[in-house]
């Protein structure tokens, strides 16, 4: 056979080789994803062989979780980091999350002295501040913002789902389905975050909770206000009679108008939310960043006398203004 015949074959060869694998390729990974669209994050948990009950469990993260007896202030920040983690689809639990939280700025702050003490610097009152604010935001502040703007993705995504989720429903209601079986046809249908929290309601009822607790605990667990109308119309409808599917249509179509002009406020405002998010975040990120790269930036004026309290009046001066900038741009529709 002749040489360039050959080689031709043995190129025609690689070629379809090098088609094939990338077909291959391609086909596993868009089968992947659509997989990971055709399931939500409950139905995941039960397919890898967890109970109905410790998925529920998992997912629904009730504030009874928080021991009893604590002071408000623990409290509070506890129930609050609490529904973030469940908004940011944290299976860990909460408990385990928060001795994290609290243990890895103790592990980095005496990490940081050792090497501190091991090369011989000098360590005062100002530079222990300074690495026990760094530690703080390494170890817990930059998580806590990360699981912040995840569960922010979620409920703004919850919001987005939600008049979807009430057509679906009007629509099984509609078939002649029982309201129970109408909330099992969410769990299937829908994807995250919304298929998984009617999920642990229809896992509530199951296990013998009322239907209306269970909807308000995950209109309280999300703090949204549609999840709210939606509860109080159930309520009333049960209370009173009337076509649930025709309610449920018109509320959908309000929640949608009231969508629509809270777009139009998120517009308007922007410019303030922009900047409240750069005059709030830049300075925790640059610190840290500017601290890792070049500590002795910080290092070398921390011994000044004046060091320490002008520290301490810029804390409390970003305190205040963090304050009142989400003051300014917590808009309500």
């Amino acid at each position: 056979m002749n040489d360039i015949w050959l080689k031709a074959i043995i190129l025609i060869l690689v070629f379809a080789a090098v088609v094939f694998a990338v077909e291959r390729f391609v086909a596993i990974a868009v089968g992947r994803r659509m997989k990971g669209r055709a399931i939500n994050q409950r139905l995941e948990l039960i397919g890898r062989g967890v109970s109905r009950g410790d998925a529920m469990q998992m997912l629904r993260r009730r504030s009874t979780e928080v021991p009893e007896g604590l002071p408000g202030f623990i409290a509070g920040p506890a129930i609050r980091i609490e529904k973030t983690l469940m908004a940011a689809g944290v299976t860990a639990q909460t408990g385990k999350v928060m001795l994290a939280l609290l243990v890895a700025p103790v592990v980095l702050f005496l990490l940081v002295l050792l090497l501190m003490a091991a090369t011989g610097s000098v360590i005062g009152g100002g530079r222990v501040l300074l690495i026990a604010t760094f530690a703080l935001i390494i170890g817990a502040g930059i998580p806590m913002l990360f699981f912040q703007a995840k569960a922010a993705r979620m409920r703004k995504k919850m919001q987005d789902q939600f008049p979807v989720a009430l057509d679906v429903f009007v629509r099984g209601l509609r078939a002649g389905h029982p309201i129970a079986a109408a909330l099992d046809l969410l769990t299937v249908e829908m994807p995250d975050p919304i298929g998984s929290q009617f999920g642990i309601v229809v896992d509530e009822v199951t296990y013998g909770a009322d239907l209306r607790d269970a909807l308000t605990g995950m209109a309280d667990r999300w703090d949204l206000d549609d999840m709210r109308m939606f509860v109080v119309s159930l309520s009333v409808q049960n209370e009173t009679g009337g076509n649930l599917a025709e309610i449920l249509e018109n509320l959908s179509t309000v929640i949608r108008e009231r969508a629509s002009m809270m777009l139009k406020v998120r517009a308007l405002s922007s410019e303030g939310r922009m900047t409240a998010a750069m005059l709030t975040g830049l300075p925790v990120i640059a610190f840290a960043m500017l601290f890792l790269g070049n500590p002795a930036f910080y290092l070398d004026v921390a011994d000044d006398p004046a060091f320490v309290p002008g520290y301490a009046v810029l804390l409390i001066l970003y305190a205040i203004g963090f304050y009142a900038i989400r003051r300014m741009i917590d808009l309500k529709v």
